[in-house]
């Protein structure tokens, strides 16, 4: 069946060789051989295409103008036959993909007469075969508003519309689309639209054209009703094209579509992605009750990983079905405890466990001559680098040449002053992290300091080591919530136990941390830099969870007279964050606190309203908040007393546009135009949050176009662009030891020797660019880039946030703020385990991932593969699978913690 097209510009062959002469067959002769031209140009053109017809052409169409001519009689007995031999006519013709069929084409100059015939005959057989056969001649026809096809198809109720070919169904398809919708606009019953859809879409799956079926049923909102038509051989490419559509829906269609593939995927046993999912639409009693849909023990582990990755605590109480051991061992998955023993695994593999010292990184020796000396001043600022610098670097191996073995052990500290020495014990966290009993041990003697810096940077410290990761004896909070340390009389202590928690505690909902936690965002008396930093960290622990004890005291707070002048004070801007993480990834949920942020008077209410909504809608690509966002960078700030607070406004939208499009591919493409255009046309302080936005954009994901923009920033003439442009190429290559990347920040520590600003900012980058000795990395996207971490995200911002006035907070005391980014940094491996969960060594395939969403039959996954053996580091893009059939994985993308089994139908090659 041919496409919607008009038959007027088709040719058939004998025209087509008049026409391909020289292009010059139509031009009337001229000269002595010049003809009379007839006086009816239109005349003399019916009579060359009637001779140009072949002998079969002329013969065909003589037969179907024949059985025209017999409806026209008035013996009804003639109907039928010549209706029946029209059909085989019009089924059984052949032609090209670009052309009409002959028939359809013979048949148009009928349809007229034809559709006046139908009128004027009585109800019966006869009138609704002669509907079926005008729904098909209608489709010749591109006028918009005649949807005749549609129009006699419901005139003629036939079951064996497929008879008619993939086309029809597909023109049918999209004639019920347009007329639904203007039924719908008009209040009018669309049953029969609904019916008529159901009937295609069968025939569409058995034709391999899923894409059509989910796009009709969309279309008619009938979704739900997918998984009854599926079966073992469709449902995975339905569910395939299901989940990439979300990007490109709206609330609530987006959940819908996640909900229904869900259904789905519980349906035929596919638990693994029927978790992704359920983590997805963090529905926590999803999540719980697809682990109990699972039997097998070894499926629960590898569940359990997934959701210990997600940083989602379950508690699961009695597990029926399993042995003591495995419940144990899911336990431990869930908890995260054996990550540091699967680091570490890979770091032996790889044969990187030796720690690097600061100036293997640095490479000083290839800065230039004439600065090299300056840019190692011993001094305690450079100090204080290093220390921020061996954290990142040898980050969660546990051991290093300067904290915990080597010559400058427990000297390292007495070489940074005041807050540096805070930042410096808290490295120790970085360095040992995931690794709580081994780590407790060695930050527990800097408990019993008489410094207050040093006892706040072992609360961090403990804090850092504990992220993410939980034994049963809870010590971060026995030792984080003693109120000597949450009441201590000197505040930084105050602020690290306050920052510790919410690190430690991050994403788990935990509700005994409320009592500690609240009463410090309201109490009136303590310093702004306490009730943010209690604020910021409930926002972390409660992310996503909208919870209206805490959003209700947050907005208590904006709205107190009281608190009106305290509210302007530079550490405000954490309390609005940790208002905008209890909505993180809500949407429309969070309708009503924005409209609450609305209505409220306070200058600070509508920065407050921005980062509340960006966080709402991170992630999901929505074109329509990324052009809200750009709407309010638009707007020319005037002076006023609350230029600040507008000013801020103005920054989180440049973040918002990042944190909003991350999610998706070509809206990151366009969004990156934009910054171009914010950077040459915006103000000052929109300029300044450009840098940061590229950063977030694309964390650990060193893209060329990216960086070469970021390189030209960091010499800018405004010195906050330079930095903040520093700090964002330390984020794009963190974790990937990107070569040019290195090569630029040497060239910026030469260049900025003198700035010791700027040189401690290029010592941050070069430490986040070889994190984990390569092997970590701060990308909140995992599981194939289907999963967005919350916590990690929420890590990235609240740095970001901080950078907004880099020389207010990181580049002055508050450094200890870049701790933030621990929430996000994870290991890039696949390693494989068995079912007892030992490393287990095999072959797989590791290359570029490619989207293979509604391409036909089987097609590769991956492109420009190497095989490796397991354990393996996938950088961003990559995607890994297994070389041969020798095992099963249990997970549905080979990532982070995967579980094989043998399989019993594996016959070893002789």
């Amino acid at each position: 069946m041919a496409p919607k097209n008009d038959t007027s510009n088709v040719t058939d062959k004998g025209k087509g060789k008049a026409k391909a002469t020289d292009g010059k067959a139509d031009e009337p002769k001229k000269g002595k051989d010049a003809q009379p031209q007839p006086d009816s140009k239109k005349g003399d053109d019916k009579d060359d295409a009637t001779e140009e017809l072949s002998e079969e052409d002329q013969q065909l169409k003589s037969e179907l103008d024949m059985l025209v001519e017999r409806l026209k009689e008035s013996d009804t007995s003639l109907y039928k036959p010549a209706l029946e031999a029209m059909k085989t006519s019009i089924k059984t013709s052949t032609s090209s993909m670009t052309a009409v069929p002959k028939p359809l084409k013979f048949l148009r100059p009928h349809y007229e007469p034809l559709t006046k015939l139908y009128e004027s005959w009585p109800e019966g057989d006869d009138k609704s075969s002669l509907a079926d056969v005008l729904s098909v001649i209608g489709m010749t026809f591109s006028d918009e508003d005649r949807q005749d096809t549609l129009k006699y198809r419901l005139l003629s109720p036939s079951e064996d519309i497929g008879s008619w070919g993939h086309e029809y169904t597909r023109h049918l398809a999209l004639e019920i689309g347009e007329v639904y919708a203007k039924r719908v606009a008009a209040d009018e019953d669309v049953r029969d639209l609904v019916d008529l859809a159901l009937v295609l879409v069968p025939l569409f799956l058995k034709s391999n054209a899923e894409a059509d079926a989910v796009d009709l049923m969309s279309e008619l909102e009938i979704i739900e009703q997918l998984p009854g038509f599926l079966d073992e051989n469709t449902y995975s490419r339905v569910c395939l094209y299901l989940v990439s559509m979300v990007n490109l829906l709206t609330f609530p269609e987006n959940e819908q579509f996640l909900q229904v593939a869900h259904d789905i995927y519980r349906t035929y046993g596919e638990h693994t992605q029927a978790m992704v999912i359920a983590i997805r639409l963090n529905d926590r009693e999803l999540i719980l009750s697809n682990f109990e849909a699972a039997k097998d023990p070894a499926l629960r582990k590898q569940l359990a990983f997934l959701v210990g990755r997600q940083k989602i605590v379950l508690y699961l109480g009695r597990q029926d079905g399993i042995s003591e051991k495995d419940a144990e061992e899911v336990e431990e998955a869930l908890n995260n405890i054996r990550l540091s023993e699967y680091f570490k695994t890979l770091g032996k593999e790889l044969n990187i466990l030796e720690s690097k010292s600061t100036e293997d990184i640095y490479k000083s020796h290839l800065e230039s001559s004439r600065v090299a000396g300056m840019t190692n001043l011993d001094s305690a600022r450079h100090n204080l680098a290093a220390g921020f610098v061996n954290a990142f670097v040898n980050a969660g191996f546990g051991n290093d040449k300067m904290m915990l073995h080597g010559d400058e052990k427990d000297t390292w500290v007495w070489k940074t002053k005041d807050e540096g020495m805070m930042s410096t014990v808290a490295s120790l966290g970085t360095l040992l992290m995931w690794d709580i009993e081994g780590g407790l041990d060695v930050i527990d003697k800097y408990t019993y300091a008489q410094e207050p810096q040093i006892l706040a940077g072992a609360m961090l410290a403990i804090g850092i080591l504990t992220s993410g990761t939980r034994i049963d004896s809870d010590p971060a909070l026995a030792l984080l919530g003693d109120t000597d340390r949450l009441e201590h009389k000197n505040p930084l202590v105050r602020t690290a136990s306050i920052m510790g928690l919410g690190l430690s505690y991050a994403g788990s909902h935990k509700e005994e941390l409320l009592e500690f936690l609240l009463p410090m965002v309201t109490n009136s008396s303590q310093d702004m830099q306490i009730n943010a930093m209690a604020a910021l960290s409930l926002g972390l622990i409660f992310i996503g969870s909208a919870n209206s004890d805490i959003s209700e005291a947050f907005v208590m707070l904006l709205m107190d007279e009281e608190h009106k002048t305290k509210l302007t004070d530079k550490w405000t801007r954490f309390l609005s964050l940790g208002l905008g993480l209890l909505f993180f990834g809500r949407q429309e949920e969070a309708e009503v606190m924005l409209e609450t942020l609305k209505a409220t008077e306070h200058p600070v209410a509508r920065p407050t309203y921005v980062l509340t909504e960006i966080c709402a809608w991170a992630g999901t690509g929505a074109v329509l908040k990324i052009q809200e966002l750009l709407h309010i960078c638009n707007n020319h700030i005037e002076e006023s007393e609350d230029r600040k607070m507008d000013e801020l406004e103005q920054i989180y939208a440049v973040l918002g546009i990042a944190l909003v499009a991350m999610g998706e591919d070509v809206g990151q493409d366009m969004v990156l135009r934009h910054f171009g255009h914010l950077m040459h046309y915006g103000e000052s302080n929109i300029r300044r949050a450009v840098p940061l936005a590229l950063g977030l954009i694309s964390p650990s994901n060193p893209q060329m176009k990216v960086y070469d923009t970021l390189s030209r920033y960091s010499h800018d003439n405004d010195n906050d662009v330079a930095i903040n442009a520093i700090f964002a190429m330390g984020l794009l290559g963190a974790g990937t030891n990107n070569a040019r990347l290195a090569q630029l920040l040497r060239q910026l520590a030469s260049y900025y020797h003198r700035d010791q600003e700027s040189l401690f900012m290029v010592r941050i980058a070069q430490g986040l660019l070889h994190l984990g000795k390569g092997t970590m990395t701060l990308n909140p996207f995992h599981t194939d880039r289907q999963i967005l971490s919350r916590v990690s995200t929420a890590g990235l911002l609240a740095v970001l946030v901080a950078m907004i006035d880099a020389k207010q907070f990181i580049t002055s005391s508050s450094h200890y703020l870049l701790y933030f980014l621990v929430t996000a940094m994870h290991p890039r491996f696949l390693v494989t385990l068995d079912e007892n969960l030992k490393p287990l060594t095999v072959n797989v395939r590791v290359g570029q991932a490619v989207d293979v969403v509604g391409q036909a039959g089987r097609p590769k996954t991956i492109t420009g593969w190497q095989t490796q053996s397991t354990p393996v580091l996938l950088a961003y893009g990559e995607r890994a699978e297994l070389e041969d059939e020798e095992y099963i994985s249990l997970s549905s993308t080979l990532e982070g913690l995967v579980i094989l089994r043998k399989n019993p139908d594996w016959e070893e090659e002789k």
